[in-house]
């Protein structure tokens, strides 16, 4: 389930915004709430706590 409600995001983008339904689905949902003049996401940067967490679960090199 995601956590975006894409029927109101898609008005917005295409009513509010006068995207054409192409430019809305190109962007990102960060490029969009940002042109929203919407919050979304961490506001706070990434901290080692974080980092450690992404590379556990992302490593650059798969172990043998």
């Amino acid at each position: 389930m995601s956590r975006f409600d894409w029927p109101a995001l898609l008005r917005a983008g295409v009513q509010g915004l006068g995207l054409r339904p192409w430019e809305f689905w190109d962007l990102t949902p960060a490029e969009l709430l940002l042109m929203l003049g919407l919050e979304g996401g961490e506001t706070h940067g990434l901290n080692r706590n974080r980092l450690a967490e992404l590379q556990a679960r992302f490593p650059d090199q798969t172990k043998i």
